[in-house]
């Protein structure tokens, strides 16, 4: 029996690609178990903070409300006294809007998942199949999250009864007292429940967060074929790759086809730039740049001097400042020739060097032709 994988078995890991399609479609990390705890823990904020404003607003709307005298019935105005009595409660109750609306809108921030995506309101058929639906509720999703449930309800509960035990005595007695005195008790009890809870869902949350994780690690995982698929398709197939390539050796010119297959070397940067150098000592003065290109280019350059069997070597810094200070057809900068000739002399012997396994050498570029990718100096 083989002990190779199923190739429709998923146990690759997703690429960017996968990632970026799933985010589009809505499938992001997501926790309800966090925006539920962020949204109480707000509301207990709100509570222990402005609760007494919210309160000392009720009163004194209750009390306009219920003390009045003969000038209130002879200029009696209904909108004026609405707007009175609920202008109070206005600045609290928007508070808490704002609390909330914050907390609700921190929890994907902090998930990394903010953002408005169509595809997650986009019309979805699967949605509509019962058959769906039962595997949701009952497949391996439905049992993590009733799992979630039953922990939930049990860990909160117990909260509520261990903060509710020894106060009991205490509710079921404050009768006998001041009223304003056990309400403020009673606000105070339902302000430090409240508070407690909110922890306990952050602890829920805290579980929640590495779950989701990795249930949606697993969803997006994918098969080898996938995989395969998808690069064949980011690279294209090989009719594309031929015609990419005819377009860009069209690039060339026919003296630049001609003289790359002739090059002594081609200097790389290593994928923006590429200028090839020939000398032929008895014949050449000194070096000369034959071609010379930027990206596209500077790639039909590479893969014809590839074809050719002509060496490529990356030296960034030397192939910038060539190919900023020479053009196609003239000799290297005076400045250049070290750099240059030490270059050569290892490709000279470059059969002897990859035998004994030589390494291509640290040349140094003068300050004055050392450009970046815009052509900009440091002096300039």
């Amino acid at each position: 029996m083989s002990d190779k994988p199923d190739r429709d078995e998923q146990t690759e890991a997703p690429t960017d690609k996968r990632r970026r399609e799933a985010a589009e479609s809505g499938d992001v990390l997501q926790s309800r178990e966090l925006g539920t705890a962020l949204v109480v823990l707000s509301g207990a904020a709100w509570i222990a903070l402005a609760g007494p404003w919210f309160v000392g607003a009720c009163r004194d709307i209750l009390g306009r409300g219920l003390s009045f005298d003969r000038s209130a019935i002879d200029s009696f105005d209904p909108a004026q006294t609405a707007v009175g009595l609920i202008l109070p409660v206005i600045p609290p109750l928007a508070t808490l809007f704002a609390l909330t609306l914050v907390a609700a809108i921190g929890t994907p921030a902090m998930l990394g998942s903010l953002g408005f995506r169509w595809g997650a309101v986009a019309f979805k058929p699967d949605k509509l199949n019962p058959l769906s639906g039962l595997k949701r509720i009952f497949g391996m999703q439905g049992l993590v999250e009733l799992g979630k449930g039953l922990v939930k309800v049990t860990l909160l509960g117990a909260v509520g009864y261990w903060m509710l035990k020894g106060r009991m005595p205490a509710l079921i007695g404050m009768g006998r007292g001041d009223i304003a005195g056990e309400l403020g008790e009673v606000g105070h009890v339902f302000t430090v429940s409240i508070l407690v809870m909110a922890l306990a869902l952050g602890m829920i949350a805290g579980l929640d967060i590495p779950t989701q994780l990795f249930q949606r690690a697993g969803r997006l995982r994918m098969t080898k074929q996938q995989v395969k698929e998808e690069h064949k398709q980011n690279e294209g197939s090989p009719e594309m790759k031929g015609a990419r390539r005819r377009r860009q050796h069209e690039m060339l010119s026919n003296a630049a086809r001609k003289a790359v297959p002739e090059a002594t070397v081609i200097l790389t940067n290593p994928t923006h730039f590429a200028v090839a150098l020939r000398y032929r000592p008895g014949f050449d003065a000194a070096p000369i740049v034959v071609a010379r290109g930027k990206d596209e280019t500077a790639r039909a350059i590479r893969e014809l001097a590839d074809a050719n069997a002509v060496p490529i070597l990356s030296y960034p810094q030397l192939t910038r400042a060539l190919y900023f200070t020479s053009r196609t057809g003239q000799i290297i900068r005076d400045d250049l020739y070290i750099a240059v000739a030490t270059v050569l002399a290892f490709v000279f012997n470059l059969d002897r060097a990859m035998a004994e396994g030589v390494r291509q050498p640290i040349i140094d570029v003068p300050p004055a032709a050392r450009f970046d990718e815009k052509g900009q100096t440091a002096t300039s």
